[in-house]
């Protein structure tokens, strides 16, 4: 090195690993503006600019081959910037450590020249130059830092390498093209918004692409996720739809079967008459059974293997009290109704639900009057004077949920008769929609002939008018 310090043109080692000056002859101190080497070898040059890592790092592999490298640079000697050609070799050390061997000549750089080139070199904007091809001519730092030495060509990027040729061919016929794709970076599969147009080469003066990357990533994945959310909740929805348009058209029917054979078995039959509905009525819950279970299994899936809220069990109504009923009688239920005769409304679509319903609750001496959809039953609570009224979910003008609402909305003692839900549709997230819209109860389809009767008498036998609900009012 002593052959160094003699001339005139600054020479210095600079440790790309440790990011420190290891010698530099009188020239590059003065250069640098260091006092002394062991001024100059105190200097901190750990906070490089990610810039001007990728630089120093990209000479390092540059230059490990006994390749020579000419590069301009800008350095900040105590705040001052000096801009140098350069020539940069890798020299060994007495100890094998390989480090970087600068030979600066100072120039006198245009002001507006050198910011654009240091703003080329510091912009977070991958920058790349390609020749027709598809051969790497240019990268700026960021493009280095993010590909390394791209010996592979513009195809390479791209993670579906198909996508790469349309995008070449696009701009070698003279259009700017911009699109989103994924490429392969050294930290792993990246979404860059790529911008492609033709330039010319200003060291050839021939056709050439260029290429500029941002990185939206986090863009893309905000996006997706924003996208599965939307399909999931389409899905949900999707499914939501099917279980209660099931549930409906396959408890409906079941309701009048087991209803009326629950009916049929409290009334004088002989005992041939009896088996033949003891045998109606096992068919009707085997199969009630059956679709619960596909019900539930449904929910269950929806969840994802989470417990799920079982959707056929009782109402609060009916697993509280359900089992003090279970062995009575309707003469002991009919026991319990004593005072005024209470006044039912009953609105449903289906008319053998309301002919169900009237039998049942007329067999208990109880008189039943019935509206055909949401639209009558409204009608008939701002018209009547109601002690309960039985709201199915699933009717066509008005439905129960919309009907009860509108109730709701009614002013005095009309607005706050009890309103429990008879449905099919007794989902978790379905009765919370119906207790939010003022539904004080909910009992599912098909109907127990001793729970319906237990639970009108309960609601009845209240003075709600003064009293409020009773303490049996289910919850959501």
């Amino acid at each position: 090195m002593q052959e160094w310090d003699a001339l005139r043109r600054p020479i210095w080692l600079f440790d790309p690993v440790n990011r420190r000056g290891v010698y530099a002859n009188p020239a590059a101190l003065e250069l640098w503006e260091a006092d002394s080497l062991e001024a100059l070898q105190a200097r901190d040059f750990g906070q490089l600019s990610p810039a001007a890592v990728a630089r120093v790092e990209r000479l390092a592999r540059e230059t490990a081959d006994g390749s020579v490298v000419c590069d301009q640079w800008t350095f900040y000697p105590n705040g001052h910037p000096v801009t140098v050609a350069t020539v940069i070799s890798t020299y060994i050390l007495e100890d094998g450590t390989p480090v970087l061997l600068v030979e600066a000549s100072p120039i006198a750089a245009d002001g507006d020249e050198n910011r654009a080139t240091e703003a080329l070199r510091h912009t977070s904007t991958l920058i790349s130059l390609f020749d027709p091809e598809g051969r790497p001519i240019f990268s700026n730092p960021a493009a280095f830092a993010a590909y390394g030495t791209a010996t592979d060509g513009f195809e390479a990027r791209f993670a579906e390498p198909e996508r790469a040729p349309p995008l070449l061919a696009a701009a070698l016929a003279g259009n700017a093209v911009t699109d989103v794709c994924q490429v392969v970076t050294r930290d792993g599969l990246r979404w860059h918004q790529l911008d492609v147009r033709p330039v010319t080469d200003p060291a050839t003066g021939q056709m050439s692409v260029l290429l500029d990357e941002r990185d939206v990533t986090a863009r893309v994945q905000a996006q997706n996720a924003r996208a599965a959310a939307e399909q999931k909740a389409a899905m949900a929805e999707a499914r939501q739809a099917f279980l209660t348009e099931m549930s409906h058209e396959l408890r409906t029917p079941l309701n009048t079967v087991i209803g009326f054979s629950d009916l049929l078995a409290t009334s004088s039959l002989n005992v041939e008459q009896a088996d033949h509905v003891g045998r109606i009525n096992n068919a009707g819950q085997r199969l009630l059974a059956v679709v619960n279970e596909m019900i539930d299994q449904s929910v269950r899936d929806a969840s994802e293997g989470e417990a799920a809220p079982a959707v056929t069990g009782l109402t609060v109504v009916e697993s509280e009290v359900g089992a003090e009923v279970s062995g009575a009688t309707c003469d002991a239920i009919e026991r319990e109704a004593s005072g005024p005769t209470p006044r039912i409304l009953y609105v449903d679509d289906h008319d053998c639900n309301r002919a169900l319903v009237v039998a049942v609750l007329e067999a208990q001496g109880i008189a039943c009057a019935t509206a055909e959809d949401g639209a009558q039953g409204l009608e008939a609570a701002r018209t009547g004077d109601w002690d309960l009224i039985l709201m199915d979910i699933q009717m066509p003008v008005m439905d129960g949920v919309a009907a009860t609402r509108a109730i709701r909305a009614l002013p005095g003692h009309r607005g706050a008769t009890p309103i429990v839900a008879l449905t099919a549709n007794t989902l978790a997230e379905q009765k919370a929609e119906y207790f939010a819209a003022g539904m004080d109860d909910c009992m599912a389809k098909p109907i127990n002939i001793i729970e319906l009767t237990h639970m009108v008498l309960s609601w009845t036998s209240s003075d709600w008018r003064r009293n409020g609900p009773p303490l049996i009012a289910a919850v959501a």
